[in-house]
């Protein structure tokens, strides 16, 4: 118990100093499940009642990786919180790759910064969900005939209000 306490108060502390944001831990969903052979996620609900998947490991995740790894423990993400002080993170990396890849061109659009935004190194991440999809929030495991199996079941959608 007093392990798990120390857990959530490292999470909020990461929250903090990392992204910038001031997370209380209202109820841990999931804690430290497998999202790959070295990587490990929790997903929990805010004092605010907004749910956040944390996800870490020891592998050089990207946007990409951690997009694909959300969509897997069937989480519909709303927004991957970019490191603190630099809210243009993602775009940021995504204009400095495009232009290593084609010198003497500049992105006319944000079409073609899609790709090169989810090669941004992005460890540890901390996202906001929108919605848990069929109630099922999933963990790697390698028994499993899909690879994932369903670890938690908890009913969540944001509603957005003006």
């Amino acid at each position: 118990m007093i392990e798990q306490s120390y857990d959530d108060l490292a999470i909020e502390q990461i929250a903090k100093d990392r992204f910038g944001i001031d997370i209380e831990i209202r109820q841990m969903i999931a804690r430290e499940i497998p999202i790959s052979h070295t990587g490990e996620a929790s997903v929990f609900l805010s004092k605010k009642k907004q749910l956040y998947a944390y996800i870490h490991g020891q592998s050089n995740f990207v946007l990409g990786d951690i997009q694909k790894i959300v969509s897997r423990m069937g989480l519909k993400a709303e927004l991957y919180v970019p490191p603190k002080g630099q809210p243009h993170y993602f775009d940021d990396i995504a204009r400095d790759k495009f232009r290593a890849t084609y010198p003497g061109r500049a992105a006319s659009s944000e079409s073609d910064l899609r790709y090169y935004k989810t090669l941004a190194p992005y460890n540890p991440a901390l996202i906001v969900v929108h919605e848990v999809k069929n109630g099922e929030i999933k963990q790697f495991d390698t028994d499993a005939s899909s690879s994932w199996r369903t670890v938690a079941k908890f009913a969540y959608r944001r509603i957005k209000t003006s």
